[in-house]
Order: structure tokens, then C-alpha cells, then sequence
């Protein structure tokens, strides 16, 4: 078609030029006219299957890019637990030494201001137990004297104090361990 329109371009005549460049023209036209109905007629007949055969290759390839970015969100999400946890663990190790300090230092303090710690407590509520264990065997024990009643004590005169045999207990000091404060 290129080579006829070249050939009349150069051609003979004015006049039979035009009319052959006219019917040139008209039958390239035509010829892309049919060309456009067979394209439409085509597309009519195999359109609903290439249009199938596209959602099927779709599917296909969002089914792949799902897996992909599941996989890669997994991976994600354990990377952030990873180092959520690491995070979590350094900040429970440095609140622990900094209650750890705090517990000595109060404990320090109470030490110098002569506050007993919970073992010396401790040590005093044993020796008190066992004192109140042996003042009753001792109460209980046969040929004790009889405890006297209120009546018993109205006897006494005024100004007289009752005599008791025991002698109030000296508080020792309790020795301090390292394992005390």
C-alpha cells in the first residue's frame, strides 16, 4: 500500500494521480475499517474466554501474592514479638536491681536508726514463746504455790507492794548477721 501511494506521489498526471491517490486512500481506509469490524468480531466471540481465562490467571496470581505477604508478615510479627520480649526482659531485670538497691538502702537506714529487722523480730518472738512455755510449766508444776485471787490480794494493805520471785528479763542485744539486714 506504502509502495502504490510512493508510485502515484512520483506518477504521471496530475489529474489521473489524484483520482488513483483518491481511490488509494479510500481502499486503505476501508481495508483498516474491516480490519476494526474483524478486531470487534473477534473480541465478541473469544472475548468472554480471554475475559475468563484473566480472572482465572487473577486468582491465581493474588493467591500467590497473599501467601507471599502472609509469609512476610509472619516474619514480620515474630521479629516485633522477638524483640518486644528482649525489650520486656531487660526492662524487668533493670526494675529488679533497682528494687534490689532500694531494699538495701531502706534497709540500711532502718539499721542505723536501730529499727530490729523481721529476723531479729523473729528471734524475740521464739525467746518470748519459749519463756511464756517455761513460766507455765513452772505455774503448773505440783507443790506450786496456789495463784491468789482478788480476794487473796484485798488482804494486803495499801501501801504494800506484791513480791513476784521473777526478776523482769534483760533484753540482749540480738548479734547481727549480714543475712539479718
Amino acid at each position: 500500500m506504502g509502495k502504490k501511494l510512493k508510485k502515484l506521489a512520483k506518477g504521471s498526471g496530475a489529474a489521473a494521480g489524484d483520482s488513483e491517490l483518491a481511490q488509494t486512500v479510500r481502499d486503505s481506509a476501508h481495508q483498516i475499517w474491516l480490519a476494526g469490524l474483524g478486531a470487534w468480531g473477534k473480541t465478541r466471540a473469544e472475548g468472554a474466554k480471554v475475559f475468563n481465562a484473566l480472572v482465572r490467571e487473577g486468582k491465581g496470581i493474588e493467591s500467590h501474592t497473599r501467601k507471599l505477604a502472609g509469609a512476610r508478615v509472619e516474619m514480620v510479627t515474630n521479629q516485633v514479638g522477638k524483640a518486644a520480649s528482649e525489650a520486656q526482659a531487660r526492662a524487668t531485670a533493670t526494675w529488679d536491681k533497682l528494687e534490689h538497691v532500694f531494699e538495701q538502702r531502706v534497709a540500711r537506714a532502718l539499721h542505723r536508726l536501730g529499727v530490729p529487722t523481721s529476723k531479729e523480730i523473729e528471734a524475740l518472738t521464739r525467746r518470748v514463746e519459749a519463756l511464756t512455755a517455761s513460766v507455765e510449766r513452772i505455774g503448773s508444776a505440783p507443790g506450786a504455790r496456789p495463784k491468789r485471787g482478788k480476794a487473796a490480794g484485798a488482804k494486803r494493805k495499801a501501801g504494800t507492794k506484791r513480791r513476784t520471785g521473777a526478776k523482769p528479763a534483760a533484753s540482749a542485744p540480738a548479734a547481727e548477721s549480714p543475712e539479718a539486714r
